[in-house]
């Protein structure tokens, strides 16, 4: 089988197509550039996804590939990412809204548009990446099935939850398996120049607002009533649930409840005004097959990468929306990110948030998904 994988310089992709050679397949090594010629880009050492170094991570990209003797080539997709990740960055936030780049990255571009480019130069039966997650068929229903991997702490379904299934049919993940300490010793086993190299883990090595043609206008900064405590910087300077940066002085602690991009506000609260019951949310992108399904069902749920699951309910509200209840209340729900659902290490669906509510619009059910 010839197997492209998706070379981004570092140890978890280059150990995944060495690993891919062992096993004998045909493997060609592939990167993604996607920072050439953006005006707005600054250059930084740092290690980052985007903004950082991109010409150090292709030679280390190049390097890799030479070191477990496979073919290397790079595509340029700097125009569509311009286009559909930093246009849909730089809007969500001027929307009040908090994006998740990485989320509509490994959607649109990584396991679409590098996919389909690199198809017409090279042919290839399987495209393989490092993320750390499975993928299981259902037997039932045919469907593929995103699923966590075994290492929870490098987990990566997260940022995978809008794959879908044709992007699942030909997809392989080689570390899903293993651990990361697995995976580095498995790398110095090979001899990869990567095998020590620091892992990325922002989305932009600089400040993000150099990605902005323009900043929006400084603005009020209000209580829940109303009541003008001081000004901010800026709307997209803030997200849900913040509390450091504000520049007022308050008795008790106050974080950004809301942002109002229509009134350019940033209004703050107590903690206890970022509890919310439940949440809609929108492009929802479903592996299991939600026409089998009764509704409402349980599910674990996760709000934010990193943060732990919590149970919950999900439903239908309309043909668009979906209502996910939660046993507790949250704190900082915050539209534009991404929300996931699991049952146990399966993905059930995963989409993005639209708005958190304050009570709960149907009961919490302990119908189990069968």
């Amino acid at each position: 089988m010839t197997i492209a994988v998706g070379l981004s310089g570092g140890v978890d992709s280059s150990t995944a197509a060495a690993l891919l050679k062992e096993q004998g397949h045909d493997v060609i090594g592939v990167t993604m550039t996607h920072a050439q010629g953006i005006a707005s880009l600054q250059s930084y050492a740092g290690s980052a996804c985007f903004g950082g170094n991109e010409e150090d991570d292709v030679r280390e990209a190049e390097a890799a590939a030479k070191a477990i003797g496979i073919p290397f080539y790079v595509v340029d997709l700097s125009k569509e990412y311009e286009e559909i990740v930093l246009e849909y960055f730089t809007s969500e936030y001027l929307k009040g809204r908090t994006p998740n780049p990485c989320v509509r990255c490994n959607h649109r571009i990584k396991f679409d548009l590098l996919v389909k480019a690199f198809s017409k130069k090279m042919s290839f039966d399987r495209f393989a990446t490092g993320h750390y997650a499975r993928i299981r068929r259902d037997e039932r229903t045919g469907r593929m099935i995103l699923q966590r991997a075994v290492d929870r702490k490098k987990d990566q379904s997260y940022f995978l939850s809008q794959l879908r299934q044709h992007q699942l049919e030909q997809v392989i993940f080689p570390l899903g398996e293993l651990t990361k300490d697995e995976v580095r010793a498995t790398a110095k086993r090979f001899s990869l120049p990567t095998s020590d190299k620091e892992e990325s883990q922002d989305f932009y090595a600089g400040d993000y607002r150099e990605l902005f043609d323009a900043l929006p206008p400084e603005g009020d900064l209000v209580d829940m009533n109303g009541n003008v405590l001081g000004r901010h910087a800026g709307i997209i300077s803030y997200t849900i649930g913040q509390r450091r940066g504000l520049g007022i002085s308050s008795p008790i602690p106050l974080y950004v409840i809301r942002i109002d991009n229509e009134r350019n506000q940033i209004v703050v609260g107590p903690r206890e005004a970022l509890m919310k019951q439940s949440l809609i949310a929108q492009e929802v992108n479903w592996f299991y097959d939600e026409k089998s399904l009764t509704f409402p069902i349980s599910v674990t749920s996760q709000v934010r990468h990193g943060n732990s699951e919590h149970l919950a309910s999900i439903m239908p509200q309309n043909s668009e929306n979906w209502i996910i209840c939660f046993d507790k209340p949250l704190a900082a729900i915050t539209p534009g990110q991404a929300v996931v659902c699991y049952h146990g290490d399966d993905v059930v669906c995963g989409g993005y948030i639209e708005t958190s509510l304050d009570s709960s619009p149907v009961q919490l059910t302990n119908t189990t998904i069968q």
